[in-house]
């Protein structure tokens, strides 16, 4: 079993950062973050805790002045005035320059309540729709507080052990509305969020649900031939022995194959594999290990219990010895048969036999580390924690019932748990439970999903809750399968934000006041986040009106402009607006400049693709570096970066240039390049400086310029030279207006009678429409379309 934390950092900041006294310890770790303890004894805490693993921060520019029985200690950004004595609001205060600019500041005295945008919670369970959630780290006032004064802290032996000393342990986060910059420094302090294997970026398989082997091999030949690919199988309970002698309790802990299902586990797992699908298994571990299981006598033996009575191995966290049998007999054991990863379903409650020891937090901590042995997965699947969990990826966030409240409720979840850090949720794509069938309510979330951390398809055990596309009418089940493949061309894009993520502490998904903190609008949005730096989303999570069979979200834009990369509409930025989508499409735009790489190799293998796809943006200078790395090569730490510019002008220029370790990508690769929204434009191409002739189309309804390499080494530069672009083009208001009138369930003279205004419009046309009673939704579904960036 593997307890090593060293990976998370050095828990003893260096002597500089110290400003210190008798009972009293004040350390500066950045110009913006500052350790305050108080401990009676004078005895301070220097070993790494449940939640902070890293002090070792470059030490940064302050001043300490002590005068009398006052200390002042200034960064630029913080200036904190402690007076001798017992920490307390007359005692201790720190102002916080928030914006330096203008020179604001707040001011927080000890004791005060900090009201901190919302972070995340522990489960989704049973949840229909909002639930409320634990605060952030982050607050529009302009700082925040870790109290870590009652967390256990971790030995240089990796086990769990009380503080010997009560004191008080505190970090203030006075980063005022550099909210990037604080969840950066709150990941370094609590350990870096770890890169997830790329594989765990495609589409996973989930349902709860009594398989048998060849029912499971079906289903995969099945999403094989439909083409819709998946790279994680994950199997729930019934995996192993539920149905067990009375004697024994409830089957729903079990360690042991249940062989009537799968008769040869290995074979199974080795089968998985082959077709390109990694595996985890559900446990529920609370009952322990009793007579029944298979591993019974080793466990028996291991925890100093004779075997022949029976006695069950009760499940104990706070015991090291059994902590160290439960990895090294159970589990290992059981991934020696192909097990990649394990789904940690904790759901009984926060005690253990250790006062302030969660289970749950202990399970989720020592299952990741020892996830990483011997080069393995380093994945979890678990629900979260408490703040620090994003050590720990991947969240389950639980079983939601089937509804458009619980629906509605997950993009804020999702974005809001950014501000604790924890940027990996699960969420159970189409819900969990209970509800009713809705094919529009299972698209949509299906659509979500793909715009997600991690899309997992889930359902339980009803045999009419399946997520199988099929199993839907023809335009769902072809909605969903398009959205499915689209979720494993994105791969190249997610796993480049997944190495942001892990070096930089950027969560792929991010509420929108993140980059525009003093903005209002920003913060009245919460459903709109966005995905990765080139993409926002605006997702659709209530149902369509039935006239117009259109969704509408209300969204804000920030300034500039944005490109929806489905439809090609263009917006002017920095406005509120509703924007109404069909059941096949979801507001997802790209900001001016952006480029988005895209797999043309659709599959379950996520590996690095041999074709690949890059959408421009135009109106905007634009830069964006593929990053990947060697892992299905045994290479993790071998990175190959593809750097993409994007030069705008009369005459744009367009490169791509490889870099790095280029041995872990196909050294042979073709490209489709496509200039959105454009005229067309005779493009000028060169590989290391030699002109070629590629491949060149224009779609004239999709203003999109193709460019096909067919192949290019990865060593080799190309360059792209347009001609005459001096503006974006938009697509065609008549056609999206002719589109949206042929699907209202209107009369057809009235359809007939709009679209002659529309394609006669003025400035007066508006008013006119306003004029004609048409219902709200049509009328703003038409609105948007006038309203486009001509």
């Amino acid at each position: 079993m593997v307890r090593d934390i060293s990976i998370y950092g050095e828990p003893a900041c260096g002597l500089q950062s110290v400003v210190k006294g008798d009972c009293w310890r004040f350390t500066v770790l950045t110009p913006s973050l500052i350790r305050m303890e108080y401990q009676e004894e004078g005895v301070f805490e220097d070993r790494a805790t449940q939640t902070v693993m890293n002090r070792r921060f470059p030490v940064p520019d302050f001043s300490a002045k002590q005068n009398g029985e006052m200390l002042s200690i200034e960064t630029g950004y913080l200036r904190l005035e402690y007076r001798y004595g017992s920490f307390a609001s007359d005692t201790l205060r720190i102002k916080v320059l928030i914006r330096p600019e203008t020179g604001r500041n707040g001011q927080w005295h000890y004791g005060d309540k900090i009201n901190c945008l919302e972070g995340t919670a522990r489960t989704l369970d049973s949840a229909d729709g909002e639930i409320p959630l634990e605060p952030g780290m982050i607050s529009r006032d302009g700082y925040g507080l870790l109290d870590d004064s009652k967390t256990m802290v971790i030995g240089e032996d990796g086990w769990i052990r009380a503080r010997e000393y009560k004191g008080t342990d505190l970090y203030f986060f006075g980063y005022g509305h550099r909210y990037q910059e604080c969840i950066r420094d709150f990941c370094l302090l609590c350990g870096r969020t770890p890169l997830l294997p790329r594989w765990a970026l495609g589409n996973w398989w989930s349902r709860y649900y009594q398989y048998t082997e060849e029912e499971y091999k079906a289903l995969i030949m099945r999403f094989k031939e439909e083409e819709i690919p998946f790279s994680i199988a994950v199997i729930d309970m019934d995996w192993h022995l539920v149905d067990i002698p009375e004697q024994y309790g409830s089957g729903w802990t079990g360690y042991t194959w249940n062989r009537e299902l799968f008769p040869q586990p290995e074979r199974f797992l080795e089968w998985l594999h082959g077709n390109g699908l990694r595996v985890t298994l559900n446990v529920h571990p609370a009952d322990g290990i009793r007579a029944h299981e298979k591993l019974y006598p080793a466990m028996a033996e291991a925890m100093g219990t004779d075997p022949e009575t029976g006695e069950a191995v009760s499940f104990d966290v706070t015991n090291p010895r059994f902590i160290e049998a439960y990895f090294d007999i159970l589990h290992h054991s059981l991934e020696k048969d192909g097990v990649d990863f394990w789904w940690i379903d904790w759901q009984q409650g926060s005690e253990s036999g250790t006062d302030g020891l969660d289970p749950l937090w202990i399970l989720n901590h020592y299952h990741y580390l020892d996830s990483l042995k011997e080069g393995g997965a380093g994945l979890t699947f678990s629900r979260y924690g408490g703040l620090g969990s994003h050590r720990y990826p991947v969240g389950f966030s639980g079983d939601t019932i089937i509804s458009w409240k619980s629906l509605d409720f997950q993009p804020f979840f999702t974005a809001s748990a950014s501000n604790a850090g924890y940027g990996w949720w699960s969420h159970d794509i189409g819900g969990h439970m209970l509800g009713v069938r809705d094919e529009e309510l299972t698209v949509r979330w299906v659509e979500l999903g793909v715009f997600s951390p991690i899309n997992r398809l889930h359902s339980s055990n009803n045999p009419f809750s399946g997520k199988e596309p099929w199993n839907y009418g023809v335009e769902a089940a072809h909605i969903m399968k398009q959205y499915l493949r689209l979720r494993h061309e994105l791969v190249p894009y997610l796993h480049t934000m997944n190495l942001e993520s892990h070096k930089h502490g950027i969560p792929l998904v991010r509420p929108l006041y993140w980059l525009e903190p003093e903005n209002n609008k920003a913060y009245e949005y919460p459903n709109e986040y966005y995905f990765g730096s080139e993409l926002l989303i605006a997702p659709v999570t209530k149902p369509s009106d039935p006239q117009t069979k259109l969704g509408c979200v209300k969204a804000w834009l920030p300034s500039g402009l944005w490109f929806d990369i489905q439809n090609g509409r263009i917006y002017q930025g920095g406005r509120e607006l509703k924007l109404y989508r069909p059941l096949e499409a979801v507001p997802v735009l790209a900001k001016a400049g952006g480029i988005l790489v895209r797999s043309k190799d659709v599959s379950n293998d996520t590996g690095s693709p041999q074709k690949l796809a890059v959408d421009i943006f135009p109106e905007a200078h634009g830069s964006f570096t593929l990053w990947e790395n060697g892992e299905e090569l045994g290479q993790k730490e071998q990175w190959a970066s593809t750097c993409f510019a994007f030069k705008w002008g009369n005459n744009p220029e367009f490169t791509i240039e490889g870099q790095g370790a280029l041995e872990v990508v196909p050294s042979e690769r073709s490209w489709e390049l496509n200039f959105r929204n454009i005229g067309f434009a005779e493009p000028e191409v060169m590989i290391n400086g030699i002109k070629i002739n590629p491949e060149t189309t224009y779609d004239g309804q999709r203003k999109i310029l193709c460019v096909k390499i067919s192949s290019m080494s990865v060593g080799e530069t190309l360059y792209i030279r347009l001609k005459d672009c001096q503006k974006a083009v938009n697509v065609d208001v008549e056609r999206e207006s002719s589109a949206i009138l042929n699907r209202a369930q209107i009369s057809y003279e009235l359809k007939r009678e709009i679209q002659q205004m529309i394609e006669e419009r003025d400035e007066l046309t508006l008013a006119s429409l306003q004029c004609m009673d048409l219902s709200q939704a049509l009328f703003g579904a038409l609105c948007e379309i006038l309203s486009m960036r001509v």
